[in-house]
C-alpha cells in the first residue's frame, strides 16, 4: 500500500476552488491532511505556529497568484524570510487562473516554484505530481 503525504496546503481566497480542490486531493486518497487557509497571511502564520513541539512542514503547497492583501509571489518572498525551523522540504505549485504570459515566465525562472499550472486541478495532474515528486510514495 502506498504512504500518503502527511499534510497538504492550499492557499487560495477561493472557498469554492479550495473545496474542490480538497474533494481532488481526498479522491485521489494522497494526504493524511488537507489545511486550507484563505489568505497568504493566514499561511504565514500557520507554517509559523508550532503544532506540538514542531512546525507543520507540509510536503506539498498549492498557491494562488491573485489574493486580496498579500498576493503569491509576496507571500514566497515573505516564507524564504522564515527561520530555518520553519522552512520545509515543501513542492510549490503556483494554481492560478491567470493566463499572464509574464507570471508564467515569473514561476519558470523562480527557483522556489516547481510548477506553474491553471485551475481547476485535476486528478490526473495531481498524480502526476506525486509520482514525479514522491514516487517512494508509489
Amino acid at each position: 500500500m502506498k504512504k500518503k503525504l502527511n499534510k497538504i496546503l492550499l492557499v487560495d481566497d477561493s472557498e469554492s476552488d479550495n473545496f474542490y480542490h480538497a474533494r481532488i486531493i481526498k479522491k485521489c486518497n494522497v494526504a493524511e491532511n488537507i489545511v486550507i487557509k484563505l489568505s497568504a497571511e493566514e499561511a504565514l502564520e500557520y507554517l509559523k505556529t508550532l503544532d506540538g513541539e514542531k512546525y507543520p512542514a507540509p510536503e506539498l503547497l498549492f498557491l494562488d497568484i491573485n489574493m486580496p492583501g498579500m498576493n503569491g509571489w509576496e507571500f514566497l518572498e515573505a516564507y524564504a524570510n522564515l527561520d530555518n525551523d520553519q522552512l520545509c522540504g515543501i513542492v510549490v505549485t503556483m494554481l492560478t487562473t491567470s493566463q499572464n504570459d509574464d507570471d508564467r515566465s515569473r514561476a519558470t525562472s523562480d527557483r522556489r516554484i516547481n510548477h506553474f499550472h491553471n485551475k481547476p486541478l485535476t486528478a490526473e495532474y495531481l498524480m502526476q505530481l506525486m509520482q514525479e515528486h514522491f514516487p517512494e510514495n508509489f
